[in-house]
């Protein structure tokens, strides 16, 4: 259950110190912590140069550059071996196009498959890199569990440079140098950079010390990638993820990779108006398509591609393809696993299905959407290549996954992980039909009682207060996510002036609202018609929503993104 409280007032203090700004943006920025002229300085116009951290802070990274640049004078042949999702390829990209500007030849990008490899480095391609004489491989975005496919590149003589964001473990593979913020004795000042960040500072560390005559200031061009993945990956919108996903967006929208502009001209987006909801809600799952649905390597390549080899309007319009398959799928599944529900009456308090024609890559998705009408535990598996049998799971916040697979005896589970509301495991073939029964008993043991969700309404308005004018002092404080949220208001008691539905499926709710100087404010309330309760025309009502500005027809329209009908 959900209840929406109003936020505490600013303090006369804070509101003093901040007097050099409007009222409205002073509250907003008290709301996040920011109380002094010096701090809403640095939040709202932040300094590439003054708040970025110097490379070299990361554990390790001098040992790294020396390995890289004694490569390059010998002329080793080198991998670049990343994940497959978008903020391991964006990450790859950018170590391919230093090495490309550097014009460093004896190195290849390899990205694993999603289902007939799986995640993180693995052996037999470890195995396949010796055969073509490779003496160093660099991860991104993975590697930090790989113990046993590092030994092995160990065994064959390879050196591995890991280049890594995730959470460390007690045992760490035993790579010549690991690069994460997150180790306890490195002094790096911000440990949540994504994987594509990280790969970004070696980029400026190899730069600062190697002499290859490139022009100064040259990296500032993969910020685009930089911030794609920041913003992709849900790390922190704060400290030097805000910076970099702020001035990612920056290049972004002045982005020279014609990759990107086919897909963004297909998707009806104008680059200079790009947003971090178009990133994340429209880039970044037409790059993940590419591992989910076929070869990942269409990604990097929509990536990479230039106008010389006129290829790139076909990969985007392949990812536009694999896109739009992949939604037919996850809704095929999701209706499915609804169809399953429906006779299980009443629904369980936590929600286990497989099928083996599921695929793995596709199930995260479908098990968000089971969550969002269910508000309960959901675990999915099906099968990945083989016999291997793989899974998602989300939770309601009754209970911490990862801790809820710990409880289940061993055997059952070949590898768990993940986060407190979503992870992934694997299961032996012979024990998934006692997965239900496990988790069960599991979940009786450790959830917590559910407590009453708890939102803060950052101010009160009336449809009259929006426009323009107020929503560029709102965007002043993006880019928006984790943990840097949009300010969210209540309007109360207004009255809608016309209501229509709209989508493929009739599942999108959009409000008409009369102004009082009898201009039309239009609210969308995506997949309404199955959240919120029906509204008609003539109804007063009150909701909980933002601002936001869509170019969809190439003009600016101001509208209001309804979050939730009370």
């Amino acid at each position: 259950m959900k209840s929406y409280l109003p936020r505490a007032p600013i303090s006369s203090s804070a509101s003093e110190k901040l007097q050099m700004y409007p009222e409205f943006l002073r509250a907003l920025l008290y709301y996040r912590g920011i109380d002094t002229e010096e701090l809403a300085e640095k939040f709202l116009n932040p300094s590439y140069d003054d708040h970025t951290h110097n490379p070299f802070l990361i554990a390790g990274m001098e040992k790294a550059v020396k390995r890289i640049l004694g490569a390059i004078k010998n002329k080793e042949r080198i991998v670049i071996y990343s994940d497959y999702d978008h903020d391991g390829i964006p990450g790859g990209v950018i170590l391919y196009e230093f090495f490309k500007k550097i014009g460093y030849e004896n190195f290849s990008n390899y990205i694993p498959h999603r289902y007939t490899e799986g995640y993180g480095l693995n052996e037999k391609a470890v195995e396949s890199f010796k055969e073509e004489g490779t003496q160093l491989i660099i991860t991104v975005d993975c590697g930090i569990s790989d113990i046993g496919s590092v030994k092995k590149a160990n065994d064959l003589n390879i050196d591995v440079i890991i280049t890594d964001h995730h959470l460390t473990h007690e045992i760490l593979p035993s790579a010549f140098v690991i690069l994460n913020s997150k180790q306890d004795h490195c002094a790096y000042p911000f440990d949540m950079l994504c994987g594509a960040a990280v790969a970004f500072k070696l980029v400026q560390a190899l730069l600062m010390r190697g002499d290859f005559g490139v022009t100064v200031g040259w990296e500032k061009w993969l910020l685009d990638l930089v911030g794609l993945s920041t913003i992709a990956d849900m790390v922190p919108l704060v400290g030097e993820n805000r910076v970099l996903a702020r001035f990612g967006l920056t290049v972004l929208r002045k982005t020279r990779r014609p990759g990107l502009l086919k897909l963004m001209r297909r998707m009806r987006i104008s680059p200079q108006h790009l947003t971090e909801d178009d990133v994340g809600f429209m880039i970044a799952p037409r790059i993940n398509a590419a591992s989910r649905m076929s070869d990942p390597r269409l990604a990097f390549n929509l990536l990479t591609s230039t106008d010389e080899d006129g290829m790139s309007d076909a990969f985007a319009l392949e990812l536009e393809k694999l896109n739009s398959a992949r939604k037919g799928v996850v809704a095929s599944m999701v209706k499915e696993m609804k169809h399953t529900l429906k006779e299980r009456k009443p629904v369980p308090s936590i929600i286990v299905m497989g099928n083996p024609s599921w695929r793995p890559g596709l199930l995260g998705l479908a098990a968000n959407s089971i969550l969002e009408e269910h508000a309960r535990p959901v675990f999915l598996w099906g099968r990945e290549g083989g016999t291997s049998l793989k899974g998602s799971c989300r939770s309601d916040g009754s209970v911490d996954v990862v801790k809820l697979m710990k409880e289940v005896p061993p055997g059952v589970f070949v590898e768990y992980g993940g986060h407190t509301l979503s992870g992934g495991f694997s299961i032996y073939p012979e024990k998934v039909h006692y997965l239900e029964g496990h988790l069960k008993d599991a979940y009786e043991k450790t959830r917590k009682r559910m407590p009453e969700e708890k939102i803060f309404i950052d101010k009160k308005l009336s449809v009259n207060d929006a426009d323009l004018s107020l929503f560029e002092m709102i965007s002043l404080l993006a880019p928006f996510g984790l943990e840097n949220p949009k300010p969210l208001f209540l309007f109360e008691n207004e009255i809608v002036d016309q209501s229509r539905e709209f989508g493929k499926s009739k599942e999108h709710v959009e409000l008409t609202f009369k102004k009082s100087n009898g201009s039309n404010l239009k609210a969308i309330a995506f997949f309404g018609k199955t959240d919120f309760k029906q509204v008609n025309t003539g109804e007063k009502i009150s909701f909980v929503g933002n601002l936001e500005v869509s170019y969809f027809n190439r003009f600016p329209e101001l509208r209001l993104r309804i979050i939730d009908i009370l």
